[in-house]
């Protein structure tokens, strides 16, 4: 299989980025998590799904394999991540693509889709669009009641608890899947622990919410979920609502629903991807 590997830069960054596939078939691109995750995990666990597609996997800007500029202030921010996707696909030379969010990616995904009419379409994988959501779930996994100023809710969530054990309650519904996630990613030796972390407090991100921006899509969009996944669902539900697209929750998942729920992922993901396959 053809793959191409380096460093392309946008905007001021470098970006680690995996050319993957035929020049020929539809183009995708994997947008990571986090902030402050990277692409590897996910093509560990989605790579044999998009085999009909050219998939650029690529670390965002201060993440992952990425170069970090030093005191950055657009590290994390929606517009240079959008912008930074924009300018990837000019540099590869690539006027259409279509887009799979992970995560806080999903959101990174909606904005490339709303900037850019030439976009596709959008996979978006347990999605994290509402902060100010988030940081109320994960005030509840601390055993806290949420407060109305979502920055407060997170620093008393944090003040109980390591954000990564938070953030594992919410995410895996089994010591397995947590287990895998973790050898996964101790494999990529590219994600410390903390990583998340660096992004908490950041930019005004926990006091953004896109579910005002969220309206039904001309091009296709759909929406896959775990069941058990505290960090996007039920919200998930309101967003496919929104954006009046098709959502697939996938039984006894959490955040990584590959890894709990293979077999129900695969038909669910593939059904998701079919709208995709045929945009070129």
């Amino acid at each position: 299989m053809r793959e191409e590997i380096g460093y392309i830069p946008v905007g001021g960054a470098e970006l680690y980025v995996e050319d993957v596939g035929d020049l020929h078939a539809p183009a995708l691109f994997v947008l990571h998590g986090g902030p402050g995750g990277n692409a590897y995990v996910l093509r560990e666990g989605l790579g044999e799904y998009l085999e009909d597609f050219r998939v650029i996997y690529f670390d965002q800007r201060g993440s992952g394999r990425s170069l970090e500029l030093p005191d950055d202030p657009r590290l994390f921010t929606v517009d240079a991540l959008a912008e930074d996707t924009l300018l990837l696909a000019e540099a590869l030379g690539l006027d259409r693509f279509a887009l799979l969010g992970h995560g806080f990616g999903a959101l990174v995904a909606l904005e490339v889709l709303r900037r850019y009419p030439e976009a596709r379409g959008a996979v978006l994988l347990a999605p994290w669009l509402s902060f100010p959501w988030l940081a109320a779930r994960l005030a509840e996994a601390a055993g806290l009641s949420p407060s109305e100023d979502p920055e407060e809710t997170l620093r008393a969530a944090l003040e109980r608890a390591e954000p990564k054990l938070l953030f594992d309650r919410l995410m895996f519904p089994s010591q397995r899947s947590r287990l895998e996630y973790e050898w996964v990613v101790e494999g990529s030796g590219i994600l410390g622990p903390d990583a998340p972390a660096r992004a908490f407090l950041r930019n005004g991100l926990w006091r953004l919410d896109y579910t005002p921006y969220l309206t039904p899509s001309r091009r296709p969009v759909a929406v896959v979920v775990g069941e058990k996944d505290g960090t996007s669902y039920p919200y998930a539900e309101e967003v496919a609502e929104r954006l009046g697209a098709p959502i697939h929750v996938i039984p006894e998942a959490g955040h990584f629903p590959w890894m709990d729920q293979p077999e129900a992922f695969e038909e669910a993901f593939l059904e998701a991807l079919s709208a995709l396959r045929v945009l070129h």
